[in-house]
């Protein structure tokens, strides 16, 4: 059974494929996972599997526990390129998310100014106005899009609001005025008996045409790196991957990829 759960508040610094030297958040309880969408491909494995006993941290752990961090860092001399925001699920979903937010831009401007802020989200909490406005304050909020087929969405990602529309995450997605990053798992395979596949050419000029409608300044395009809770999953060929990414530097968006 595939489990990555990180047991802590702050973690790392690790190294990003995308992100560099990374220095991890986690607003999720420690001994299990919470995520509104429970993708098939998650290392942190499916929510059912790692139901949690604990509470949120409260915002004053979340900043005591990032400012002894980066003290420690800064007297280590230790580089660190971003401060990351993903850990057991989804990070927006903390009630005092925008607060932790606000605390961190003021930590990192006192001992790493030059290090980045990144939030990895499913985007699906956007319609909070307070998640929004502080995704807007962050140097990369990275906003999730799998596919703009909503079956391809319901196998990949599972969301877990019946009202789940792509058509309304693309609305919220352009509210961005193109200060965004998307962010694109590709893979194939089977699951459940269903063909898994994100990669064909229906699949791909849909989400091209999104890219066209909401303009991300940057897209992050990667596939499977480690052990998945579904089992029938594949990489796909770091080639492929390519052949998608020159499609979107056609449109003249910048393409960062992940093989």
């Amino acid at each position: 059974m595939a489990t990555i759960l990180f047991h802590e508040i702050v973690f790392g610094p690790i190294h990003s494929r995308r992100l560099g030297s990374s220095l991890g958040m986690n607003l999720l309880p420690y001994d299990g996972k919470l995520c509104s969408f429970d993708c098939i491909y998650c290392e942190c494995g499916f929510n059912k599997d790692f139901r949690t006993k604990t509470k949120l941290p409260d915002r004053e752990n979340v900043r005591a526990a990032l400012e002894d961090k980066l003290i420690r860092l800064q007297q280590d001399n230790t580089h660190i390129d971003v401060i990351t925001f993903a850990g057991n699920g989804e990070p927006t979903l903390h009630p005092q998310f925008a607060g932790i937010i606000d605390d961190t831009i003021l930590l990192r401007d006192k001992y790493y100014p030059q290090a980045k802020i990144s939030v990895l989200t499913n985007a699906m909490h956007l319609d909070k106005q307070h998640v929004f406005e502080a995704l807007r304050k962050v140097d990369n909020p990275i906003l999730k899009l799998d596919s703009v087929n909503i079956d391809t969405v319901c196998l990949l990602d599972q969301p877990n609001s019946p009202s789940y529309s792509v058509e309304k995450q693309i609305e919220q997605f352009k509210r961005f005025d193109g200060n965004f990053i998307m962010q694109t798992m590709f893979l194939r395979g089977t699951h459940e008996g269903r063909v898994v596949d994100n990669t064909t050419e229906d699949e791909i000029s849909g989400w091209l045409e999104a890219i066209r409608a909401t303009n991300p300044r940057e897209v992050m395009i990667y596939t499977i790196d480690r052990e998945t809770p579904s089992k029938q999953l594949e990489k796909v060929p770091v080639e492929d991957l390519r052949k998608v990414a020159g499609r979107v530097e056609a449109l003249g968006v910048k393409v960062n990829v992940a093989g």
